[in-house]
């Protein structure tokens, strides 16, 4: 399993790097630098931007790394850090009392509940306790296929009962959080990895690259155009879900836009000959079995990375319905057959 993991990892960081190659110097004296990482958010990472200089490549490259090294501090829901009071602090001792946390925190809870509601709860962080006995399952699983198991179901119910957003209490005046229900726990996964890119990346924009494409584990986001030329598109592959697949999905183009996948095959585990995937539905508390893939393009990565889940647990006319009312937004589903459906304008971005 973790072999296939790093072989799709690293096919994820080659598309990126060889779809973003251009012609080396241009009118504005700039050249192309990449660079790759595995530390922050639990996966592989890639930014291929143009800058005057390596050297000034490697600095505005340590900024940015170290910018999103905190973000994944704070949005850490497994380990503690020194001098941080982190989401893990949260759901440690957050049913004691008011915690004071940074108003990048902050931020990102008052989004996660902004989410919930565009959503109508298919997106739900308050789902901890449930996502918990899930991950526990597929961890054991991966590490001892013998013993693979899926939640007792009465178990999942009884988890369900503690997953109460407004129990979830944020003073921001103060920036506190407080849990209303002391066995409420969060889980940040469908969000945060989208808010810390789309966060992180404005600043790049504003004062390190006007020209770059970001992928962290997947979830891309394209700054202006190519060197800055004012026309050249950053050419963007989709992987395809289906397995030993020879060819990307499909390739986009773009420029100041995002580009983010939930799919069912990267992190799963196998039970009794079936594989269940990491998206749970909050619905059935079962994971999601609607589609192999869905990939969301709109200008916002926390508001693609939030979509692309909130999709996944939908059935694709419900799905069109959200897609096709949120301006700027689109998205191609890929259902467990393989197949493709687009919103009404997606295939403008697909390369001829």
């Amino acid at each position: 399993m973790m072999k296939k993991i790093l072989c799709v990892i690293l096919s994820a960081v080659l598309m990126l790097t060889l779809c973003s190659c251009g012609g080396g110097l241009s009118a504005n004296m700039k050249e192309r630098f990449s660079s790759s990482f595995f530390d922050v958010f639990d996966t592989a990472s890639t930014v291929v931007a143009y800058d005057s200089s390596q050297s000034e490549f490697d600095n505005h490259l340590a900024e940015f790394h170290a910018m999103l090294e905190e973000y994944d501090h704070l949005y850490d829901i497994y380990h503690l850090y020194d001098g941080v009071a982190n989401l893990c602090t949260l759901n440690e001792t957050a049913k004691d009392g008011p915690v004071k946390v940074d108003e990048r925190i902050i931020g990102l809870l008052n989004y996660a509940k902004e989410v919930y509601e565009l959503s109508g709860g298919k997106t739900n962080i308050a789902l901890g306790a449930v996502l918990t006995l899930w991950h526990e399952a597929r961890t054991v699983s991966n590490e001892n296929p013998e013993n693979a198991y899926l939640p007792d179901a009465a178990q999942l119910k009884a988890a369900a009962a503690h997953t109460n957003i407004d129990d979830l209490v944020i003073d921001e005046e103060n920036n506190t959080v407080y849990y209303a229900d002391p066995q409420l726990t969060i889980d940040v996964g469908a969000i945060a990895k989208g808010y810390a890119v789309r966060e992180v990346c404005r600043y790049a924009k504003e004062n390190l690259w006007t020209s770059a494409a970001v992928s962290i584990g997947g979830n891309v986001c394209t700054l202006g155009y190519k060197n800055d030329d004012g026309k050249t598109l950053w050419n963007i592959e989709i992987e395809n879900p289906k397995p030993n697949a020879s060819q990307a999905l499909l390739t986009v183009q773009t420029e100041n836009m995002s580009i983010v996948t939930s799919g069912d095959y990267q992190r799963y585990f196998t039970v009794d000959g079936k594989q269940y995937c990491h998206i749970i539905d909050p619905e059935t508390l079962m994971p999601s079995e609607y589609f192999s893939g869905v990939t969301v393009i709109c200008d916002d990565s926390a508001l693609g990375d939030a979509l692309s889940t909130t999709l996944f647990n939908m059935p694709v006319e419900e799905g069109l319905t959200l897609i096709e009312s949120i301006e700027g937004a689109e998205a191609v589903f890929v259902d467990r057959e393989y197949r493709q459906t687009f919103s009404s304008g997606f295939e403008k971005y697909i390369k001829k």
